[in-house]
């Protein structure tokens, strides 16, 4: 199995862990917007199992949105609303940001794999610059090592000593 199938395996896993979790006690639109994350991940891996990179990187960033109209829907039903409801909405914004970050580097190591060093540098490189929380930090670190081993798995420039 290879590391991005183990991976949406993990990732689709949490998701699936998460949805089960909600479904007892949430209102529907939790599902709902569970169920749409799960969607958002396997289509990113369809893709990227297909060689369709810009279709990937459009469903993480789909991933990303989600996160980020959560995070908008927690401070103002923060101020609001009970929070039982808050919990539940910052759960499931923390998992949508924690599989995005996921996906980012899957997507790394499949451009490190497919020998494009400066399209996986880029992809790396903004996990260290999007995911500063501190909650996030296993992901930056893992971006930051990545960084550091490409030259590992990167085949040498022609001009290179051999």
């Amino acid at each position: 199995m290879t590391i991005s199938m183990r991976h949406l395996y993990r990732t689709t896993g949490i998701i699936v862990l998460f949805v089960f979790l909600l479904s007892g006690c949430a209102p529907d639109q939790y599902q709902r917007r569970a169920d749409v994350m799960k969607d958002h991940v396997e289509n990113f891996y369809t893709h990227l199992k297909a060689n369709r990179v810009g279709a990937a990187v459009h469903e993480n960033e789909q991933i990303e949105a989600m996160a980020d109209q959560m995070a908008d829907t927690v401070r103002k039903q923060g101020q609001l609303q009970g929070t039982s409801q808050v919990g539940r909405e910052f759960a499931l914004m923390k998992t949508a940001r924690e599989t995005a970050a996921q996906n980012w580097i899957a997507l790394g190591q499949y451009f490190a794999i497919k020998q494009q060093p400066e399209r996986a540098r880029a992809t790396y490189q903004r996990v260290v610059d999007t995911y500063t929380e501190p909650t996030e930090h296993l992901y930056r670190e893992q971006a930051v090592r990545a960084l550091n081993d490409l030259p590992i798995v990167s085949d040498p420039s022609p001009d290179s000593p051999h």
